[in-house]
């Protein structure tokens, strides 16, 4: 009996040990700067995590008989209050796994109202994975940033406003994203955690990222459903027109019905397909092959 229960434990432990991802704490000595959060991280419900403080991302490697070179930082979506690492983090990793793309999930600190914070957090994320390139088996020109809801605010936030080559991502995956901060298009709650109560004008601007699109801007794919109850559509469609306006290589691929939050979970309906879509952009952007 016991070595069954033995070889059992020993069994579990080899199947957690290799789903186990590598944690990358983005500010090992600590963050310079608080969010202002008193509460500790804690899970809303076994999917979702709010409270963050500890910025940190973790690493999924592509399979080495599959890795083609290609990365992406993903950016979980939560409204700026936490993210949602399962459905729009690990599961997503997953399925670029099995693509040749290494994929890195974050975990970035909530803003409370310090808007410059989650901003922070997805440059430096990105500046780890272009600086330890080689570890991973990645080129350097092929790191890209994903994001949902709130998480592809952030994403698109670090598609404009960019400083450095490191900090400048390849291309930008948009999944039913919040983009702009006007009060009649936005998301009521991701506005209000990232900016604050009673925001300037200026800094609704800044972080309206429509308004921010260059001509520098990486390409851009963007999904998003008409009955989109939480973060209307217009934000998609002003974000593609500010792109082509720039010269962008840009797509938004609509759907009538998915409603919010969707990932990647079927729901048998046409939106199932959208990571289908989604392959034959990467392939067209030279970032897969199939």
């Amino acid at each position: 009996m016991k070595t069954r229960i033995y070889l059992l434990s020993l069994f579990l432990f080899m199947i957690l040990s290799a789903n186990a991802q590598e944690e990358i704490k983005l500010y090992p000595q600590g963050a310079q700067e608080s969010n202002g959060l008193q509460k500790p991280e804690s899970f809303r419900d076994p999917e979702f995590i709010v409270d963050i403080s500890d910025a940190r991302m973790y690493a999924f490697p592509a399979p080495s008989d599959k890795a083609n070179g290609t990365a992406v930082l993903i950016c979980p979506g939560g409204g700026y209050s936490g993210v949602s690492q399962i459905k729009e983090g690990s599961e997503i990793a997953r399925w670029f796994n099995n693509l040749g793309v290494t994929a890195f999930v974050l975990y970035y600190r909530m803003p409370n109202g310090h808007h410059a914070i989650p901003l922070k957090d997805a440059q430096t994320g990105l500046s780890i994975i272009y600086k330890n390139a080689k570890k991973w088996n990645i080129d350097r020109k092929k790191i890209g940033i994903m994001g949902f809801s709130a998480g592809g605010h952030l994403a698109a936030t670090a598609g404009t406003h960019f400083k450095s080559k490191q900090q400048r991502p390849a291309f930008m995956i948009l999944g039913y994203p919040v983009v702009t901060m006007d009060a009649t298009f936005t998301h009521g709650g991701s506005r209000r955690n990232l900016l604050g109560e009673n925001p300037t004008d200026d800094i609704v601007k800044l972080y309206s990222n429509e308004l921010q699109v260059t001509k520098k801007t990486p390409p851009t794919f963007i999904v998003h459903a008409k009955d989109d109850g939480a973060v209307p559509i217009a934000n998609s469609e002003r974000l593609l027109n500010a792109l082509q306006e720039k010269g962008v290589s840009a797509e938004l691929q609509v759907y009538d019905l998915g409603g919010h939050g969707f990932g990647m979970r079927k729901k048998g309906i046409p939106a199932d397909n959208w990571p289908e879509v989604l392959k034959a952009w990467l392939v067209k952007q030279g970032l897969i092959n199939l």
